[in-house]
């Protein structure tokens, strides 16, 4: 079960250590880019790359002697509790990179597909979204994993900061979610057709990289070679982000198990 320190309201006391200083400060930009964050690859490769920076400074703290005597006092409870939300948000990266490496991979033989004017354009399409499905059904089950919490009072406010990291890691991963499947209006492509002129022109503008080539995928005239690049090169940014993320999230579970094993 996902850990559910309490929330501080306050910034760490300033007699604390220097790298818990740090991690809060990493802890408020992360904060204030969800709530400033515009649904776009851009914005969520951003916050992948605070992330990852955030799990690098977690490690840090978690080897300090303070942290390991808090975590300590709660008979390993704790910390059992962070390897265990660790893994899943470590799962959600892997079940990422693994599915939109194979989506890219689709997306590679429709281009070629697209250039050279023959083969099974519409089996490959069926390919890709296929695996669209895939990884939404994956996504699903984990984030509601991750959002079964467990009632469990912290006895060292320090030790809130590892409960927030994966809040907001769990935040960031919803986000990424609904950017790569749209919201409920504009995800019901099989009703886009049925709709008037006006409203398929409102629901484009909404689109970002994954949703236009879905919409575009309806109609296989309509398909564009620049749109599909787009995509793929939007995927590989969202890969190299989800990559930097997991060997720090391994890292840092490296870090707990030794804890545990001590």
């Amino acid at each position: 079960m996902a850990i559910s320190f309490h929330v501080r309201s306050n910034s760490f006391p300033s007699r604390l250590h220097p790298q818990a200083a740090h991690v809060d400060e990493q802890l408020i930009r992360l904060r204030s880019s969800e709530e400033a964050s515009t649904s776009s690859s851009s914005s969520i490769c951003k916050r992948l790359n605070n992330l990852q920076e955030l799990h690098q400074s977690l490690e840090k703290l978690i080897r300090l002697p303070a942290t390991q005597q808090a975590l300590a006092q709660d008979q390993n409870k704790a910390t059992e509790q962070l390897l265990d939300g660790s893994l899943k948000i470590l799962d959600l990266c892997n079940i990422s990179k693994d599915t939109l490496s194979q989506m890219k991979e689709y997306l590679k033989e429709i281009q070629s597909i697209l250039r050279r004017k023959r083969g099974n354009l519409s089996g490959e399409i069926k390919k890709y979204l296929a695996s669209r499905r895939s990884l939404k059904k994956s996504f699903q089950k984990v984030l509601k994993s991750l959002k079964v919490k467990q009632d469990l009072k912290c006895i060292d406010e320090s030790l809130a900061v590892f409960g927030e990291a994966e809040a907001i890691s769990m935040n960031l991963f919803d986000s990424l979610f609904y950017f790569m499947y749209g919201s409920k209006t504009c995800s019901k492509w099989s009703l886009v057709s049925k709709l008037i002129n006006q409203k398929k022109v409102s629901c484009e503008a909404q689109a970002n990289e994954f949703t236009k080539v879905d919409f575009e995928f309806q109609s296989e005239k309509t398909l564009k070679m620049e749109d599909v690049q787009v995509l793929e090169s939007c995927i590989q940014d969202l890969e190299d982000g989800l990559e930097s993320l997991s060997k720090s999230l391994i890292k840092y579970r490296v870090s707990i198990l030794n804890i545990i094993g001590q």
